[in-house]
């Protein structure tokens, strides 16, 4: 087991990381833990674990900005806001029930360094859309800060979104300032039931590129909504389109959607409850959800597929054959599988990406032996490549903070 360092501060984390480099040794950047097993598997002499930085350092509702100390419960975040009746906007999922871990762990650091969204993402944007301000600690042992607390606060290179999504491999974040926006005062969901995914991907298209204002979109196959309380009981494929607002505005639209959609299947409505219930559901991929503590080892494989909308059911249809379940979301731009054992069964999936038209799969859940043996994010060409060896090179030379956790070598 490698040795665990734990900052109380910034100054801690540049202490750590100085340490690291003149001893010439390698550090795992890392939360709560809930989000551990994405990425490659690596090992690392030491584990930097930032949950000592915590706490709320900024809320200003009337500004719809916050700032926290990356090692910030993003639960403790989201009810904070919700007393203000806002939200983060983005809707990040919560990894901990797909990977075996207890739900509500994840931090306002690992949610930003994954660049995590939720089905609200084709509308809103991902996590690094609503990133405003960084504070964090580079490889060289250096704390930088970047962005601020507005949105129009950027001069040079945009670093807040360009540090999202790099999964603690350039730099250690402290302290994060994010976007948040009001929510939403009521919720309803239109289903359209026992379509087949090509005819969901039609349906869905058109309501997401109509005038009714359609903030979620997703198609759950008959076998998966078995798993979904919200929906066991429709026996059928179910196509979600989720309205929100007030409640005049939502009958309104509801209504042109029943007229404009009612030819292609049995139609239902969700309430505000069961809404929510069912968009957090397909938030966290809960039909794929493992027990706690779950060994990863023998867990069925899960892939997440991104790509052009119209392509998700392609993806479904190429892969069904393995025994591979799908969900789909983000008006079927965003295919989850779960592979029928342990096999990630990769080159098919590539392939299948591929053959629609190209996009980024992303293998999610598998051992660790897997994981350090397969490309677990979609290959690079040359110049993304070299492109992605300069900002390591930029930020980390010697290599020190979380190395290979997305690519070998970088």
């Amino acid at each position: 087991m490698s040795e665990r360092l734990c900052p109380r501060d910034e100054a801690d984390v540049v202490e750590a990381v100085r340490w690291a480099v003149s001893n010439q040794r390698t550090l795992d950047v890392a939360g709560a833990g809930s989000k551990a097993a994405l990425g490659r598997h690596i090992q690392t002499d030491a584990t930097l674990e930032l949950t000592g930085l915590t706490g709320v350092t900024l809320y200003e509702p009337e500004e719809l900005v916050l700032s926290a100390k990356a090692g910030t419960k993003v639960a403790e975040i989201e009810a904070l806001v919700a007393a203000s009746h806002q939200m983060m906007a983005f809707e990040p999922m919560d990894f901990g029930p797909l990977l075996g871990v207890a739900p509500g762990g994840g931090t306002l650091g690992g949610l930003i360094a994954c660049n995590l969204a939720g089905p609200r993402r084709p509308s809103a944007g991902a996590a690094r859309d609503h990133a405003l301000g960084v504070r964090a600690v580079s490889g060289r042992g250096e704390a930088f800060k970047a962005g601020g607390r507005v949105v129009k606060n950027v001069t040079g290179y945009d670093l807040p979104r360009g540090l999202a999504g790099s999964y603690g491999t350039l730099a250690a974040f402290t302290e994060l300032t994010i976007k948040v926006l009001p929510r939403p005062e009521t919720v309803e969901t239109l289903l359209v039931l026992g379509l087949a995914d090509a005819a969901a991907s039609a349906v869905m298209s058109a309501a997401v590129g109509s005038y009714y204002d359609v903030s979620g979109a997703a198609h759950v196959p008959t076998d998966v909504a078995a798993r979904l309380p919200a929906v066991a009981g429709a026996g059928a494929a179910v196509t979600a389109l989720r309205l929100e607002g007030v409640k005049p505005s939502i009958v309104h639209r509801r209504g042109k959607l029943e007229a404009m959609l009612g030819a292609h299947g049995t139609l239902s409505v969700l309430d505000a409850d069961a809404s929510l219930a069912f968009w957090q559901a397909v938030r966290d991929v809960e039909p794929f959800a493992l027990p706690v503590g779950a060994d990863l080892g023998t867990a069925p494989v899960v892939w997440r597929v991104s790509v052009a909308p119209m392509a998700g059911a392609s993806i479904g249809a190429a892969l069904r054959e393995t025994g591979a379940m799908s969900l789909y979301d983000w008006a079927g731009g965003l295919v989850w599988l779960e592979m029928p054992g342990a096999e990630p069964h990769t080159a098919r999936v590539r392939a299948a990406v591929a053959a629609a038209g190209g996009g980024h799969a992303t293998l999610i859940r598998a051992s660790a032996a897997v994981r350090a043996g397969e490309e677990v994010f979609q290959p690079l060409d040359a110049v993304t490549g070299a492109l992605i060896g300069r900002m390591k090179s930029g930020f980390d030379p010697g290599r020190v903070l979380s190395p290979g956790r997305m690519y070998a070598g970088v």
